[in-house]
């Protein structure tokens, strides 16, 4: 038995019913910790490690009720950081790591437990080279966006309108062990669909069907085997270019290497950027298709890239904000610190990224015309589900696993098992 046509939200399971275990987003604390590049992380370290006198170290640390300078944590998982109290001694610097901040910027973040005030131990704890990251965006009502995106690198779930939602791992455990799916979903969606469901094809399917609603994400699912397929190879695509191109499907079949326009399409730096400081405003001329950075110029940009919204703001006002923006922290800041000209490498990122954007909004099209033709097909609904005991989810599977036999520093060098 399957739900009746009508709506797309008509007895649509939620996200929350298909995927259980979820994270809040991080929690910084203090903006310094991420940056777009790693040298500027370097240099706030050397600047914090070097301020001998506690009460300016203090001043620059920025200590909030979570975190001060003596606080005692232990490492955060897969991270070789120092656990004595930022008091005492501050170290060498924490190796900076690669993470995805908000729906689509690439940051770079310091890994120190003792520097942020919730990085959430649970996420990175699962986070290796085959785990993938759904983030449930915040939604503002009349601003157009995805409800989720997926990420390859450790998101920290923050949206841009600050109505941020969660954080779900798609698997529970290192190594692309224990789904984190409702118990039961994949067999019985297989079973309705005459072929198998794997977790990577199920979440492409929730990357091409998921859409925001009053009650929260909810995700339609189809009984009709062929609009399944159509729509796992949608999410499929859409989540090769979430992640840049780290996401290849499944058994690797997937789109290779990362995302390019067409020639005569792809973007190019047609005016440099000045050798000195950093570009004051961020522009678009829709005549000529071309992103206007001060003095520099990149071109064609197409305007499906320039308009794409996700978690209410503007992607590409966002990302220019974090580069050449007003110092969050003020002027005496360690935020105050960061490249006094622009280097080549955030052309380049900004480059990827217009790509990657034009291709989603190219894509969009299809989406929604997906979107129709499930909500006109048959459906299995929520009530389906409770009429075959997937649902309601048991609670364990709404909390983190038991990672066993993983080794952490505590604080002060003492070690935990997990």
């Amino acid at each position: 038995m399957t739900a009746k046509q009508g709506a797309p939200g008509c007895d649509a399971p939620r996200l929350s019913d298909l995927m259980p275990w979820s994270v809040p987003p991080l929690r910084l604390g203090r903006s310094w910790v991420m940056a777009p590049d790693p040298g500027t992380l370097r240099a706030r370290w050397q600047a914090l490690a070097g301020a001998g006198d506690l009460a300016d170290r203090a001043r620059l640390f920025r200590p909030t009720r979570a975190r001060t300078l003596d606080s005692a944590v232990g490492q955060l998982p897969g991270q070789r950081t120092a656990t004595a109290r930022l008091s005492r001694a501050a170290g060498p610097c924490p190796e900076p790591v690669r993470v995805l901040h908000g729906p689509f910027d690439r940051q770079w973040l310091l890994p120190d437990h003792r520097l942020i005030d919730a990085a959430r131990p649970e996420l990175w704890r699962v986070a290796d080279e085959r785990q993938l990251f759904l983030v449930e965006l915040g939604q503002v009502p009349q601003v157009p966006g995805p409800a989720v995106v997926c990420s390859a690198l450790l998101p920290d779930g923050r949206s841009p309108a600050g109505r941020p939602g969660r954080i779900r791992p798609l698997y529970r455990r290192p190594g692309a062990a224990e789904p984190n799916l409702a118990p039961g979903l994949a067999a019985l969606l297989a079973a309705r669909l005459g072929r198998p469901v794997r977790p990577a094809g199920l979440l492409a399917w929730i990357a091409a069907t998921a859409a925001a609603s009053p009650g929260g994400t909810v995700v339609p699912l189809t009984a009709d085997p062929a609009l399944w397929e159509r729509g796992v190879a949608l999410g499929a695509r859409l989540l090769w270019l979430t992640t840049w191109g780290a996401y290849a499907g499944e058994g690797g079949e997937g789109p290779a290497g990362r995302p390019r326009l067409p020639g005569g399409r792809r973007p190019y730096v047609r005016a440099a950027l000045p050798d000195r400081g950093l570009p004051a405003t961020l522009d678009y001329d829709p005549d000529a298709e071309a992103l206007l950075l001060g003095g520099g110029r990149i071109a064609p940009v197409p305007e499906g890239a320039w308009a794409f919204h996700a978690g209410g703001g503007r992607v590409l006002t966002e990302w220019f904000a974090r580069r050449a923006g007003a110092d969050p922290d003020g002027a005496d800041g360690l935020a105050a610190l960061r490249p006094g000209s622009w280097p080549q490498e955030w052309t380049s990122e900004l480059l990827e990224l217009v790509t990657v954007l034009a291709l989603l909004a190219e894509a969009e099209p299809e989406r929604a015309e997906l979107g129709r033709a499930v909500a006109d097909g048959p459906r299995i609904g929520a009530a389906d589900l409770r009429a075959a005991g997937v649902l309601p989810v048991p609670a364990a599977a709404a909390r983190p696993a038991s990672v066993l036999g993983h080794q952490e520093e505590g604080p002060e060098g003492q070690f935990a098992l997990w």
